[in-house]
Order: structure tokens, then C-alpha cells, then sequence
């Protein structure tokens, strides 16, 4: 090769490497991803604003089911607070849903039923109130279960996961925010999946120490969320799901992408002082997150996340946790 095509070759070379560059910064730019935070200790508004503040409706004239947090009947933040249930069930009445239902499987360890946790938190005359059909998954017949097999999954032989919740026309995901010591590390939106799995296969989840957390994130291959509402009132910091050390986030957060809204709990842990299974590991290095962004689940960095905020309480709020994020 002469000079000159040598010349032209690594011109040629570097306007290529600038493109790709360039349509990289451009794709990141493109695949934001938006999370609403309300700073307040008001369940009911920050539920009501953060929604609203999505500038969203994926719920008019739609069945929308409702899949809370009712692993256990244990308080808040071990179990989904009534005024949560209350502001979504009136969010989506607003929205104009054509219906609305609770869904949910219960079962902490094997030793309780759904519907011991449904009466013990009055579920049913809060439904009742809002014109709401309660879906107990365990009362659900055989093909009603939907099996499953993730690419390249770390499941034996796949899962078989709740029909409502796969085929929900308007799914309303709301998890609550808190570490957990069984395993998991945290258990957020991508955890909350684990509730809509047949109870059956739950000792192969629990059993495999090393693959539990991807597991985690493979259930969510299943489905997409339409709103996912996290409460961050009050948090475990350490222990969870069902008890904990218990701090206050002073925070609801909403948003569509279930990486991004785990990635933003995990900063909030980060920020009030967690265990060393969430201070030592970055966010984006976390099982549940590497799985998750790996499958196409949501963001890939914490560049694709922004937040939106109406006051200024909340805004400094989002900056602290924006750093954390970018700090890992």
C-alpha cells in the first residue's frame, strides 16, 4: 500500500468510526427513558402526580388489571399500601378503563395463601368499592398457565406464568422498594414478576442460589407493563421482603421501563444507606439489572434515565439520585 492509499484508507476509516459514533450518541439520546418522581409522604398524590406528570394513557377504554406487592400481609413496605391501591384504581377510572381487576399469588415461603393476605388486608371491600374483580392465581385452572422459555434462560425446563397477566390489554405494575435477604439482593418491578409464577416452581427459584437474581429478570421476557408506580415512602434498607430495617424514601416513582425504575430504587437505597450488597455493587452490575438489560428489558446506562420532576423538593431530589447513578 502506497502513501496515498494509505492515506485514504485510514480516512476512510476514521469517517467510518465517526459515524458509528455518532449514530451510537444518537441511538442513546433516542432510547431515553422517562421516570416521574414525586418527593412527598402523601401516598395518594405522589401515586396521582407522578402518573399524570408521564403525560400517558395507555389505559382508556382497556381491562386493566392491577398486579400489586402481596407476597405477604405483613405492613408496608413489606405488602402494597391501600392508598397506593386506592390512587391507581382512581387513575385508571379517570383514564376512562373500560374495567378494572386485582391480580396477584401470594405465599411467603410456602406458608400462607392468597387468600388468607387478601382478607387479612381487606382487599375485597376496597375492590368492592371501586367496582374491581379480585384474580386469585391460585385459584387459576391449568390453561390459564402460560409457559415460558426464555432464550438462553436459566430456568430447567421454563415457568409457566399467569394468563391475565401476559395477555392483560392494560397491565398496571407497583411494586414497593426494599432490599431482600432471601436471595434476591432487592425487590422492585423486575422481582414483583415473581408473583405472577406458578407457585410450583417456586423450590427451583429459591433452590438455585447462583442463577436466582437472572432467573428473576427472565420472568419478565413474559410481558410488558403499561405503568409501573413503585412506592418509596417507607423502604427497607437491609433484610426484606417481609421485615426490615425501616427508613424513609419519601419518594413515588412512575414510569414504562422496569430496568429503569429498579436502577432508580437502587440509587435511592444508595442515598438513604443500604447493606453491602447494594453499596458495594454498582447498579448496572447488579444480577437482576445485567439479566435484564441483556434480554432488551429496558435501558442499558444510566445516561438513558430522566427524570421528571414539578417542584423543586423533587428535583434536587432526582439530581442527588442522577449522580448516584452515574457514579454506579
Amino acid at each position: 500500500m502506497n502513501r496515498r492509499e494509505f492515506l485514504t484508507t485510514s480516512a476512510g476509516a476514521i469517517l467510518w468510526a465517526k459515524e458509528v459514533f455518532a449514530s451510537a450518541v444518537k441511538q442513546e439520546r433516542i432510547r431515553v427513558s422517562r421516570i416521574a418522581l414525586v418527593k412527598t409522604r402523601d401516598r395518594k398524590h405522589g401515586v396521582k402526580k407522578a402518573v399524570e406528570l408521564l403525560g400517558i394513557n395507555p389505559l382508556k377504554s382497556k381491562n386493566v388489571l392491577i398486579k400489586p406487592n402481596f407476597n405477604s400481609a405483613d405492613p408496608p413496605p413489606a405488602s402494597t399500601h391501600d392508598r397506593v391501591l386506592e390512587a391507581l384504581m382512581e387513575v385508571a377510572r379517570d383514564m376512562g378503563a373500560r374495567s378494572l381487576a386485582i391480580g396477584e399469588r401470594s405465599g411467603f415461603a410456602g406458608l400462607i395463601t392468597t387468600e388468607s393476605v387478601l382478607k387479612k388486608k381487606r382487599i375485597y371491600p376496597l375492590a368492592q368499592r371501586y367496582n374491581a374483580k379480585i384474580i386469585n392465581f391460585d385459584n387459576l385452572e391449568e390453561n390459564d398457565w402460560i409457559k415460558i422459555n426464555p432464550p438462553s434462560g436459566h430456568w430447567i425446563n421454563g415457568f409457566k406464568i399467569a394468563r391475565p397477566v401476559v395477555e392483560a390489554e392494560a397491565l398496571i405494575w407497583t411494586p414497593c422498594l426494599k432490599t431482600h435477604r432471601f436471595g434476591g439482593v432487592f425487590t422492585m418491578s423486575l422481582k414483583l414478576a415473581v408473583g405472577a409464577v406458578k407457585k410450583s416452581y417456586m423450590p427451583e427459584l429459591h433452590a438455585s442460589v447462583f442463577s436466582m437474581r437472572k432467573m428473576i429478570a427472565e420472568i419478565n421476557t413474559a410481558f410488558t407493563p403499561h405503568i409501573i408506580v413503585m412506592d418509596g415512602v417507607d423502604v427497607f434498607t437491609d433484610g426484606g421482603p417481609e421485615k426490615g430495617e425501616l427508613k424513609h424514601g419519601d419518594i413515588i416513582l412512575a414510569g414504562t421501563d422496569r430496568v429503569a425504575i429498579d436502577a432508580a430504587g437502587l440509587a435511592v437505597l444508595k442515598f438513604l444507606g443500604s447493606n453491602r450488597h447494594i453499596m458495594n455493587t454498582p447498579v448496572f452490575q447488579q444480577d437482576q439489572i445485567k439479566r435484564a438489560v441483556e434480554l432488551g428489558l429496558g435501558v442499558s446506562s444510566p445516561a438513558q434515565i430522566e427524570f421528571i420532576t414539578a417542584d423543586e423538593e423533587s428535583r434536587k431530589y432526582a439530581e442527588k439520585l442522577q449522580v448516584i447513578l452515574k457514579r454506579g
